[in-house]
């Protein structure tokens, strides 16, 4: 695969959310210091972990599978921020842009693993002909 990870724009969009994600949490009550702020933290941070690592393995079946981990990160990372929401942790604009770029990534993401799984069905049916 000869295109760096750093020059996949959803990689780039991951780490803008990552970004927001940790100034976000600073405005957390400090008794959620184990909480949510190091779950959605980490959730951000394993989002782009997980596109980074997918780019780097050697097949794209691989990089699916890392993709759907990215996917499944971003998941959780999102019903978390509804948990801050229903709490009254972050103010209403902070989480509007997390809860925004977060829905881009999502929609990134989910196009990516289905140009992927197109391709791969496209190899498919030639390997038969």
């Amino acid at each position: 695969m000869a295109q760096d990870y750093r020059d996949l724009i959803v990689w780039q969009k991951t780490i803008d959310l990552t970004v927001c994600v940790y100034q976000l949490t600073r405005s957390f009550p400090k008794d959620e210091v184990y909480g949510l702020i190091p779950q959605m933290r980490r959730a951000a941070v394993s989002v782009a972990s997980n596109i980074a690592e997918g780019r780097g393995r050697l097949n794209v079946g691989e990089l699916r599978q890392f993709l759907g981990l990215a996917q499944g990160s971003l998941y959780e990372l999102q019903t978390q921020l509804l948990v801050a929401r229903k709490l009254g942790m972050g103010s209403d604009d902070t989480l509007n842009a997390v809860e925004s770029l977060s829905n881009e990534v999502s929609k990134m993401l989910a196009a990516f693993i289905q140009k992927l799984n197109s391709k791969a069905a496209t190899r498919q049916l030639e390997a038969r002909s």
